[in-house]
This record gives C-alpha cells, sequence and structure tokens, in this order.
C-alpha cells in the first residue's frame, strides 16, 4: 500500500484532481467529508463544537450552519485552533479504520486540506500539492463558489502559504492549466504512484516535479 497524502490552498482544485485520480483507480479518503460526518447531527463531535461555540452555529433544524462557523473561526486564530482540536482527532480515527480496509497493493489518497498547516507530511509515504496562483484560488472561489472577496482572501489568509506547502511536496500538479492539461498532468502521477507502489515500500526521496 502507498500512502499519498494530497493537499492545496482552497481554490487550487485538489477535488478535481482526487477525482481524476479514483478514475484511475486510486481509493481515496476525503478528509472534508469525514469531517462533515464527524459533526453530523447527534455526534459528540457536534455538542462539542455546540458548546465550544455555542447554538448559533446551529441551523433551525439543529445541523451545523457551515457558513456561519466558518465566518467565526476563519476571522479568529484562536476558534480556528478550537474548532480544529475537535475535529481533527476524530477525522483522523476515521481515516485510519478507512485505510485498514484498503487492499494491500492500493494506492490510498488521503485528500487532507490543512496537512501542510498540521505538520502531517511525515504521516504518508510521500506527499502530492496541487498548485494554483493565488488569484487564481481568489477567483475561483469568488466566481465558483459564490464567496465575497472577504471571506475569501480570510480563507486564504488562514491558510499555509503557497511556499510552505511547495516546501513539503513531493509531486507537484499546477493547476494552472486547462482540464485537458491538468488530466494528462494526474495520469502521469498515477504512473509514477503504481509504479512506487510496487517498487519500494519506503518514502521516495524528496523531489518536485
Amino acid at each position: 500500500m502507498l500512502k499519498v497524502g494530497l493537499t492545496g490552498g482552497i481554490g487550487a482544485g485538489k477535488s478535481e484532481v482526487s477525482r481524476l485520480l479514483v478514475e484511475c483507480g486510486a481509493v481515496l479518503i476525503d478528509a472534508d467529508r469525514i469531517a462533515r460526518e464527524v459533526v453530523a447531527p447527534g455526534t459528540p463531535g457536534l455538542a462539542a463544537v455546540v458548546e465550544t461555540f455555542g447554538e448559533g452555529v446551529l441551523t433551525p433544524d439543529g445541523s451545523l450552519d457551515r457558513p456561519r462557523l466558518g465566518s467565526i473561526v476563519f476571522a479568529d486564530p484562536e476558534k480556528l485552533a478550537a474548532l480544529n482540536a475537535i475535529v481533527h482527532p476524530l477525522v483522523g480515527a476515521r481515516s485510519r479504520g478507512l485505510e485498514n480496509t484498503a487492499a494491500e497493493d492500493s494506492v490510498v489518497i488521503h485528500d487532507v486540506p490543512l496537512l501542510t498547516e498540521n505538520g502531517l507530511a511525515p504521516v504518508y509515504d510521500l506527499v502530492v500539492v496541487v498548485d494554483a496562483a493565488p488569484e487564481t484560488q481568489l477567483d475561483r472561489l469568488v466566481r465558483l463558489r459564490g464567496m465575497t472577496e472577504q471571506d475569501a482572501r480570510a480563507r486564504m489568509a488562514a491558510q499555509a502559504t503557497r511556499e510552505k506547502r511547495l516546501e513539503i511536496a513531493d509531486i507537484v500538479i499546477d493547476n494552472d492549466v486547462p482540464l485537458e492539461d491538468l488530466r494528462r498532468r494526474v495520469r502521469d502521477v498515477w504512473a509514477d504512484l503504481t509504479h512506487r507502489a510496487h517498487a519500494s515500500p519506503e518514502r521516495s526521496e524528496h523531489s518536485q516535479e
């Protein structure tokens, strides 16, 4: 099994890359999806979030109001850290459980938005970073996700810098390109990953490709 950490700044297009890798045959463990599951109604995770941030972060039906919570934590590093302290251990435990069910010869892609921020690179056999220019990220967040420019900039600022992400990258996927170019790049990366999976269980040498 090759355990790959996939990360990138918000709006860089990491979800598209993970989707393309799944098309190639990867096993995907999506930290964002798991993060939603562990704070679903009735979970201990949601109870802990409400205890910390108050019932104002709930919608009328009792589920988590993610935009409301996001507007609170992404403007305050201490509050963001408090939320992460609740959610990240739950996500980690669930991710390990899913990984243990994958076949021994799988390439397992851990899609982790905050991999850099949480110092998780050593957990994986190698790290793939999806990279895009900050102006590209901002445009996608405002134009495609409907964020205000202020909210988009706040979320970008709450993450690691582009330089910090690239420092931990074993493989870089440039997503400032047309979709067909991205598809070709992902196919090349997949060929590399499957080669590594069958060549050696050891972590590859650090090389940005």
